[in-house]
C-alpha cells in the first residue's frame, strides 16, 4: 500500500534522512522510531508530498502521491493546531472540506466520533472552551474524519490522562480493523510495543534497526530474571553469566548477557526456599532503542 523506497533528502549538505526503505500495508500498524532529530517529521512531510525527496520514491498504491492521492491521508501531528474561535462542527466542516468531503457526510463522521469519545454534546462548543484532552480527541477527529487510507500518528498520547490514552487506543485499534494502514510515531516505548507489528528505528537518518517486534527482540541474548525468593544478592553475583544483581523492593532483578545462562540461575533458585517468582524477561524495545541509539551517538 505504502511503499517508501531507497528515499534520501538533503538540507543544504546536511543528509537528513539516508537511503530509507520501509513498505505499510492495510490494516498494519508500523512503528517509526528515533531520537529528536533522526528524521521522522521530514519523512512524514515527504509522505504528505509537504517535500520532495532528493533520491527515491514514495508511493500510496501503486501511485507518487500528489494531491489527489493527499485526501487519502490523515496527519495527528506532534503540535497540536486547532483554530480555537470555531465550533467543533464549523472546524469539522472546514477541515472535511478541504478533503474534498460533502457537508452531509461530514456532519455524519463528525457524530459517530463524537459518541465513542464520550463528548456528544460538544458538537457545537468552541474549541477554546474544551479541556486540553478533549481537543485533542477533536484533533484526532480531525485528522480521520475523511475515513483516510493511510493515517500517520505522532506522538497521540502526549498529555493525555489513562482514561484517554485508552479511548485512544480503541480508537486506534477500530481504524486498524476497518484496514487503514496507521504509522504510529512515539517516544512512549510502551505504547509502540502495544501496537507495531512492525518497526523501523532511526538515528541521524540512518535505519539502525528494521523488522517485526519479536524478530528485534530475538537478536538480543540478554535477558533480565524477576526473582522473589529467599535469596541473596551476593549468591547471586556469584552465578555464571550475571552481570548485576538488583533490588527492587521486594524483587530481585538479574541481568545477564547471555539467555542460556538462565538455567543455571534457576538452579539455583529452585533450592531456595519461599519461591514465589522466576520469571526471564527479554529486553524491552525501551531498552534496545536505548542500546542502540545511545551506541550510535557515543
Amino acid at each position: 500500500m505504502l511503499r517508501v523506497k531507497n528515499v534520501t533528502k538533503y538540507y543544504g549538505d546536511k543528509k537528513a534522512v539516508d537511503n530509507l526503505s520501509f513498505e505499510v500495508g492495510e490494516g498494519e500498524i508500523f512503528g517509526l522510531l528515533g531520537a529528536n532529530g533522526a528524521g521522522k517529521t521530514t519523512t512524514f512531510r515527504m509522505i504528505m508530498n509537504l517535500l520532495d525527496p532528493n533520491e527515491g520514491e514514495i508511493t500510496l498504491y501503486d501511485k507518487k502521491i500528489d494531491y489527489d492521492v493527499t485526501d487519502k491521508i490523515g496527519f495527528l501531528t506532534e503540535e497540536r493546531s486547532l483554530l480555537l474561535k470555531l465550533t467543533v462542527k464549523e472546524l469539522m466542516i472546514y477541515y472535511g472540506t478541504l478533503k474534498s468531503m460533502k457537508k452531509e457526510d461530514i456532519l455524519k463522521e463528525l457524530k459517530i466520533w463524537l459518541k465513542k469519545f464520550e463528548i456528544e454534546d460538544y458538537e457545537d462548543r468552541k474549541i477554546k472552551e474544551l479541556s486540553k484532552g478533549n481537543q485533542q480527541k477533536i484533533q484526532f477527529i480531525s485528522a480521520v474524519i475523511h475515513k483516510p487510507k493511510l493515517l500517520i500518528l505522532d506522538e497521540p498520547f502526549s498529555g493525555l490522562d489513562p482514561i484517554n490514552v485508552n479511548m485512544f487506543i480503541d480508537a486506534i485499534n477500530y481504524l486498524k480493523e476497518e484496514g487503514t494502514a496507521i504509522i504510529f510515531s512515539s517516544h512512549q516505548m510502551n505504547n509502540v510495543e502495544l501496537f507495531c507489528q512492525k518497526l523501523l528505528i532511526l538515528n541521524k537518518g540512518k535505519t539502525i534497526l528494521k523488522g517485526s517486534l519479536k524478530e528485534i527482540k530475538n537478536r538480543y541474548d540478554e535477558r533480565k530474571i524477576l526473582i522473589k525468593a529467599d535469596v541473596t544478592k551476593s549468591e547471586l553475583s556469584k552465578l555464571k553469566g550475571v552481570k548485576s544483581v538488583i533490588i527492587k523492593g521486594d524483587e530481585i532483578e538479574v541481568n545477564i548477557d547471555n539467555k542460556e545462562d538462565a538455567k543455571g540461575i534457576f538452579d539455583y533458585v529452585s533450592k531456595c526456599k519461599n519461591v514465589i517468582k522466576f520469571e526471564v524477561v527479554e529486553l524491552s524495545l525501551h531498552e534496545i532503542f536505548t542500546k542502540e541509539v545511545g551506541a550510535k551517538n557515543e
